[in-house]
């Protein structure tokens, strides 16, 4: 009896498995790990800095690439805006370069990456930025290409960034006349909620200094991970406050560390992150650095 039994647990075994696409080995699909995750649970945007003809060459033929170009008045098809894809999804792009976010490094491997013709910034003489705008037909195309890959991945909205988020110090696309507001009421990116911001101002003037290092904590939990927990408006912390504001505030990009901007980031942990998990956050960051202050580290 008990060798009918080990004979028919092996012929479900052999059932269970099929001839790989190399010869020597057969694979065996009986059991399934559930400790798992997508692969891709981010997006990055990105401008390219220039025209049509010069992205495609880039991303084609230079050292970088990305898996989706959208030209600067896209072409029609059906009476829809086309896309260029360039790298399919399955494969890593060249898009983020050393980047980072919340416990994410090299963003290229856990991201889709979206390239969008525009022309960046331009400096006049006396070093003020125009930031060439984007054209309607380009915001029509990238929404219902972002909400399809937000769809087939299940990644939530404030998975989708800008460039300067995941690099601050290094990038400012997809910059200052990117809609992220506009975006967001499609439920694309994060976007605070006044009231919430209000509630955080608590009545003070929005230019007024904040705390260095409450703000750098909150910025480092809600994502920006490379930001340095100083106390000091250092370059790194400056080119943090910088990106955050293109992406949250880009009527006012100065890099300064003022209470709207702590207001915001505030208001951006309440609504997608957890502001008990933040507060338990600051204590511990308080611990150690009580611990560090008494033994002279």
């Amino acid at each position: 009896m008990y060798k009918g039994i080990g004979i028919f647990i092996i012929f479900l075994l052999i059932g269970c498995s099929s001839p790989s696409s190399q010869t020597g080995y057969y694979l065996d699909h009986s059991y399934s790990s559930k400790n798992t995750s997508e692969r891709i649970q981010y997006v990055v945007l990105h401008y390219t800095v220039s025209d049509d003809e010069q992205s495609i060459k880039i991303l084609t033929k230079g050292k970088v690439s990305s898996h989706y170009l959208i030209p600067s008045q896209p072409q029609q098809k059906n009476n829809q805006p086309i896309v260029l894809q360039l790298v399919p999804e399955s494969l890593k792009a060249w898009h983020a370069g050393d980047s980072r976010w919340l416990y994410h490094t090299s963003m290229n491997d856990s991201s889709i990456g979206i390239e969008i013709v525009n022309g960046g910034f331009s400096d006049d003489k006396k070093g003020n930025k125009t930031w060439a705008p984007f054209n309607d037909i380009q915001i029509v195309a990238l929404i219902p290409l972002v909400k399809d890959i937000m769809r087939r991945y299940n990644i939530p909205p404030e998975n989708i960034l800008g460039h300067s988020d995941v690099a601050p110090r290094r990038k400012q696309d997809p910059g200052r006349a990117f809609p992220w507001q506009r975006l967001s009421q499609q439920g694309i990116g994060a976007w605070p909620d006044p009231k919430t911001v209000t509630k955080y101002l608590a009545g003070r003037n929005v230019n007024e200094p904040t705390n260095i290092l409450q703000l750098q904590k909150a910025l480092k939990f809600y994502g920006y991970s490379g930001i340095p927990l100083t106390g000091k408006l250092d370059r790194e912390t400056q080119s943090t406050l910088r990106a955050f504001q293109l992406h949250f505030r880009p009527r006012d990009i100065d890099g300064r560390a003022d209470a709207e901007t702590e207001a915001i980031v505030f208001a951006l942990i309440e609504k997608y992150r957890d502001m008990s998990r933040f507060k338990a956050y600051q204590q511990k960051k308080q611990s150690e650095e009580s611990f560090s202050n008494q033994h002279g580290d």
